[in-house]
């Protein structure tokens, strides 16, 4: 037995393997990914939470940006890869999400998504481990360029419903929990996997959390994938794409004619001047994007303190993106 592992050493060495590397296959992405994950979670560094001194958004970089220069930015990304049915705004070079459908992980309902002021805050884009939650754990020590990397890491991003994002804000699993049971073990499993790849820490109450929560799914491996896994879920064809585009270019020219041929209304009376309008009642005021970015709190999503229109280029409901 012992000259069959000789052998097996020798060899190794002698290719330029790692020794180990005859036995079995590590990952290689640095998340663990097919390894237990209680396993991954104990071999975790156990420290205390680290001050927030210091901490801001931008201190991961440009919020949403291409870093796999693909021409999309990653907010976009990641609503392509999550959503089924998915229908892109015209002349974006099937990148911006025009409309499109969510099966939540976080809470398991359907949410329809529509591109709008008012409704693109129905999906937003998670940071499984929250960024915040990241730069006291250890992120503050990491590269400016790493840091980027992990706020935009698919690996560590997920479409979800946007109240559930709000509720859980910046917390780890001792915190907040998704109110799918479900997606419990996955969800634990995918921040082990983040806080693996980054070296990232754990305090002792979020190390509890997380085997109380592995303690009901035993056989949970760290997942090797970005997004949810759904074979059912199917995407729209680029012939279905053009179809639905053409489709809705023609409705609209219908609609233009239809406007155009009815007579006009007549002028109304000139209204009086309107009066001053309060100042929004909301606890903080950005003078722009700049100023937001610079206080750590960009993206700013509508109905959330500082949100402005006039911060939201695209009407999209997502100021300073």
């Amino acid at each position: 037995m012992m000259v069959v592992l000789s052998g097996l050493l020798a060899a190794s060495l002698a290719i330029g393997l790692p020794v180990g590397s005859a036995y079995a296959d590590e990952p290689t992405d640095g998340t663990g990914a097919g390894t237990s994950a209680t396993e991954v979670l104990d071999s975790l560094e156990v420290k205390g939470r680290a001050p927030k001194t210091g901490y801001k958004r931008t201190q991961f970089g440009k919020a949403w940006a291409d870093v796999d220069h693909n021409g999309c930015d990653t907010r976009n990304d990641i609503l392509n890869r999550d959503l089924t049915g998915v229908r892109h705004k015209w002349r974006t070079h099937n990148c911006v999400v025009k409309s499109g459908k969510l099966h939540d992980p976080y809470t398991g309902k359907d949410i329809k998504f529509k591109k709008g002021k008012k409704t693109s805050t129905a999906v937003q884009i998670d940071h499984v481990v929250a960024l915040s939650d990241a730069w006291q754990k250890g992120a503050q020590k990491l590269s400016e360029e790493r840091r980027t990397a992990l706020a935009n890491d698919p690996y560590n991003l997920l479409a979800v419903q946007g109240r559930a994002n709000q509720k859980k804000s910046d917390g780890d699993a001792a915190t907040w929990l998704p109110s799918n049971k479900g997606f419990r073990c996955e969800y634990v499993a995918r921040q082990i996997g983040v806080k693996h790849k980054y070296s990232l820490w754990v305090t002792q109450a979020e190390k509890e959390a997380m085997a109380k929560v592995l303690s009901s799914c035993p056989t949970q491996t760290v997942p090797d994938y970005t997004g949810v896994k759904d074979s059912t879920a199917e995407k729209t064809t680029e012939s279905e794409q053009t179809e639905q585009t053409q489709t809705e270019q023609s409705a609209e020219q219908a609609q233009q004619t239809q406007q155009t041929t009815q007579a006009p209304a007549p002028e109304p009376a000139p209204a009086p001047a309107p009066a001053p309008q309060p100042a929004p009642q909301q606890d903080v005021y950005y003078q722009n994007c700049t100023a937001a970015r610079a206080a750590g709190a960009a993206p700013i999503y509508q109905g959330q303190p500082g949100y402005r229109s006039q911060l939201d280029r695209d009407h999209g409901g997502v100021a300073c993106e």
